[in-house]
């Protein structure tokens, strides 16, 4: 694997991972199929854990998990919770979608920038969505959840098919989520540390 695809292989999987921050079981079904069905631009060995999700067992797993999260956001409350459930699950999600796709690095290289970069990446964007979805209980009581977790799961689509067809573009994507989310936790820790001067006023 030369430079560029080495790149390439990791644009793929740091999208995958990225997708990951918004829904968990979304990104690693819909590479199963595309593997499955040898959708990817990529010539990366299928071994490990993209063998596993590209099987038989693998994809239905998948696939029940997928629907079950999706659905389980359209539920008061339910979606709160999913979020406690869902953060640690992204940020395994982030790690094991990058590994998947250097399989032809060094191991030490592979796992960590999949432990690092993908899970940081997964992990951040997810607390960011927690973040969103917090406030929208607080101020709207929850209405505004199914707007935001229609979003996301739009979001979490977008990003995991243009990391398999076109991955450059799903590395932009990524990006942008990444800052946006890093840019509204410390919005929102700076109006959260913000607020107990504010009420004393």
């Amino acid at each position: 694997m030369n430079g560029m695809e080495l790149f390439l292989a990791f644009s793929l999987g740091l999208g995958l991972a990225a997708a990951s921050g918004f829904r968990v079981f979304l990104p690693p079904f819909l590479y199963g199929l595309a593997i499955r069905f040898d959708y990817t631009p990529l010539d990366i060995p299928v071994q490990g854990a993209s063998e596993w999700m590209s099987s038989d067992v693998g994809l239905i797993l998948l696939g029940s998990a997928m629907v079950l999260e999706i659905l389980a956001y359209y539920i008061p409350w339910l979606d709160n919770l999913m979020d406690t459930i869902a953060s640690p699950a992204a940020m395994i999600s982030g790690i094991v979608m990058l590994s998947s796709t250097l399989v032809e690095t060094d191991p030490f290289v592979q796992w960590s920038l999949s432990i690092i970069i993908g899970g940081g990446v997964s992990g951040t964007i997810q607390i960011g969505t927690v973040s969103i979805r917090a406030l929208s209980t607080m101020t709207t009581g929850g209405i505004a959840n199914p707007l935001i977790s229609t979003a996301e799961a739009g979001a979490c689509a977008v990003c995991t098919i243009l990391a398999i067809l076109l991955p450059l573009l799903a590395l932009i994507f990524s990006l942008i989520a990444l800052v946006f989310s890093v840019k509204y936790i410390l919005n929102r820790k700076q109006n959260l540390a913000n607020e107990p001067s504010t009420s004393v006023g």
